[in-house]
């Protein structure tokens, strides 16, 4: 398998290892619908169809698959060593498996939604995928304030990189790459912070390898709706990045409520310290958590965005 290899996984998904050992080992570089396109070892591709109704194949994940006419058959998903995945009360929207780290891209503009950050930060969090903050389009006026807005993110420990990808693309790829060296990285951001111009910037022939896999289908359509698997280095492919559509909305409905503020760094330093061991951090005496936000130590927009995700997911789901 090209790349580097994959861990052991905690996946619900297993497949079924002496059964479909002598298959073929594949990457799913991009999915749509029940077509999935699969990388094989030498780097070829081919599109594929899992066997039976229902699909449980994400981008990132490795597959035995076996050829079958002119496409191929997926048999098994190989266990997953993480999923990146979204969900709300009707559904769950996977982005990809088996990643390193996640990158999430805001812009000075436009002005970024610090709940969806956060939202992606705490889910990340829970799959236990590593996580930065770049910073777009700080050549343009409101990056002050942008930087003020992401402050808090660093005082808790999280790394905010600052780039202009258009202004300074030379600067921002220097900053970028050793960062990104070796691995599976999943860039995150809503539309319009620049997605595109960090894929086009940092892999050459982007356009070429969205084009092999649309002229694999037989079609330009989905060029831009589905995830979509990138190696940055086509010779020795090891560093990856996955690019996904924007989205508007981003559902937590995976977590436990008593486990939310575990998953946010500045509040799970303080909430050790709460008088009661169920303590909610919202009104409860002798809270670390309040008495840590009263002294500045979590700011209030974080809190904010704490206690409004806890109550969605503390609804009575049906």
């Amino acid at each position: 398998m090209r790349g580097p290899g994959l861990g052991p996984a905690g996946s619900r998904i297993r497949s079924m290892s002496s059964k479909h050992a002598h298959l073929d080992l594949g990457l799913v570089v991009r999915g749509h619908g029940r077509h999935y396109i699969v990388e094989d070892a030498q780097g070829q591709r081919h599109v594929c169809h899992p066997r039976g109704k229902k699909s449980d194949c994400v981008v990132g994940d490795q597959v035995r698959w076996a050829p079958s006419g002119d496409e191929g058959v997926i048999e098994a998903v190989e266990p997953r060593r993480n999923l990146l995945f979204r969900q709300d009360e009707w559904k769950t929207k996977s982005f990809a498996a088996n990643l390193d780290q996640l990158l999430v891209l805001v812009a000075v503009e436009p002005v970024f939604s610090e709940s969806q950050l956060a939202r992606a930060l705490i889910a990340a969090e829970s799959a236990g995928i590593s996580a930065r903050i770049a910073l777009n389009k700080t050549d343009l006026p409101g990056a002050a304030a942008a930087r003020e807005r992401l402050q808090p993110y660093r005082d808790m420990g999280m790394e905010v990189m600052e780039v202009a990808l258009k202004a300074d693309p030379e600067g921002s790829r220097a900053l970028l790459t050793p960062w990104l060296q070796g691995k599976r990285t999943f860039v995150l951001g809503p539309s319009g912070t620049g997605k595109s111009t960090l894929i086009n910037l940092l892999v050459p022939d982007a356009q070429a390898q969205v084009g092999d896999i649309s002229q694999a289908l037989n079609s330009g359509r989905h060029t831009t709706t589905t995830t979509q698997w990138y190696w940055m280095d086509e010779a020795q492919p090891r560093t990856a990045l996955i690019d996904s559509p924007g989205f508007q909305e981003f559902g937590l409905k995976q977590i436990e409520p008593a486990q939310l503020p575990l998953l946010m760094p500045d509040l799970r330093a303080h909430a050790g310290d709460c008088r009661f061991y169920n303590c909610t951090h919202q009104h409860e005496p002798g809270c670390g958590v309040i008495a840590a936000l009263q002294a500045g130590q979590i700011s209030a927009s974080r809190y904010r965005i704490y206690g409004e995700i806890l109550e969605e997911l503390s609804r009575q789901r049906w």
